[in-house]
């Protein structure tokens, strides 16, 4: 007399593992989601990438004065000035 172990339980050896691994994915997903782990772009969190918020210490448009200025394509005056566009100026 069989108990239902026939020709099914072959099949049990490839479902079981399959089962783990759906398992696992779903919980590393969860943490990714719930941890803050999935971002926009790639890299170390201090940076956003393209698109997104300015850095904290400043606005990317005073990043970029700063840059030119230290090129030298800005006078002084000039760059006080554009300071003050910003609204950066005087702090």
């Amino acid at each position: 007399m069989m108990s239902g172990y026939g020709q099914g339980m072959g099949w049990l050896w490839l479902w079981i593992p399959l089962l783990l691994i759906g398992v696992a994915l779903l919980v590393l997903l969860a943490v990714r989601v719930f941890g803050g782990g999935i971002r926009d772009g790639y890299g170390p969190p201090g940076r956003p990438g393209p698109g997104g918020p300015p850095p904290a210490g400043g606005s990317r448009a005073r990043e970029i004065l700063d840059e030119r200025f230290a090129r030298g394509e800005l006078t002084a005056d000039q760059y006080r000035e554009y300071l003050e566009v910003l609204g950066e100026g005087r702090q």
